[in-house]
């Protein structure tokens, strides 16, 4: 299926590994040109390779921090002047710390705002103008499952990954007469290095574990990823605005 995105540029922040990664990747499949960014010139320098094998596309590597809002700015400025436009926009941050709320301090929260959702808003708001002037675009912002339910031992994600849902939603009636489309993206476990690091030195069998209890019997992939994103980033999803979708293998249990 021709999703309609050849030549698109697309931003794509905290780009360098995990579901980022996985975005940028998919999109350079489909002919997109890419900017990507993240903090370790490294890991930067790696990533920017694995897009540029995964498709034709031009792609940029920008060393970003995504809390930093000039930092921000420069980074959409130079994908402009690099590829003349912008019109896909993949906001992605790191996660706060797990933890059960009833150990944590107060500051803890408005840490975890500001990484988890002020990132979001200040790369969406740095790249509307382009949007406007490209008069389409996708916006999209990877968030967590715990957006749409809450998980006691990711206390601060339950509290602050929702919203950007009311972002979202509330901005999608704004852009929507323009041709832009603002989405967030809630994705379960999925199999990436943050996740691995997490479980400690032998995460194989903790994995195991949660795959056993989601309805598909195994945890995500890049690849599950990656695809959603660029079904949402496509001409055919032009009439999908404001909504939350799952990427969890039907682990998520609730109705709203």
């Amino acid at each position: 299926m021709d999703l309609g995105i050849r030549d698109r540029v697309a931003l794509v922040a905290a780009g360098t590994s995990g579901l980022g990664l996985a975005a940028a990747v998919a999109l350079a499949r489909e002919a997109v040109q890419v900017s990507l960014c993240g903090r370790d010139p490294d890991r930067l320098a790696v990533a920017r390779d694995a897009v540029a094998k995964a498709g034709d596309g031009r792609v940029l590597a920008s060393a970003v921090d995504v809390r930093d809002e000039a930092a921000v700015s420069r980074w959409v400025d130079r994908t402009v002047a690099e590829f003349g436009a912008v019109h896909i926009v993949v906001g992605n941050s790191g996660g706060p710390p797990p933890g059960t709320l009833d150990l944590l301090e107060p500051e803890s929260y408005a840490d975890a705002f500001a990484a988890c959702v002020q990132p979001h808003i200040t790369l969406t708001h740095a790249a509307l103008p382009q949007l406007r002037a490209a008069g389409w675009g996708r916006v999209l912002l990877i968030a967590s499952e715990t957006a749409r339910q809450p998980i006691i031992h990711y206390g601060l994600s339950s509290t602050v990954r929702p919203a950007l849902l009311g972002f979202a939603r509330t901005l999608a009636h704004t852009l929507g007469p323009v041709g832009i489309t603002v989405n967030v993206l809630a994705p379960g476990y999925h199999r990436t290095p943050g996740l691995e690091r997490q479980f400690g030195a032998d995460p194989e069998s903790e994995l195991t574990r949660i795959g056993q209890r989601i309805p598909l019997g195994r945890i995500g992939r890049a690849d599950d990823f990656g695809a959603v994103t660029t079904f949402l980033a496509s001409e055919q999803a032009g009439f999908i605005t404001g909504t939350c979708l799952l990427v969890d293998g039907g682990a998520t249990k609730g109705t709203g």
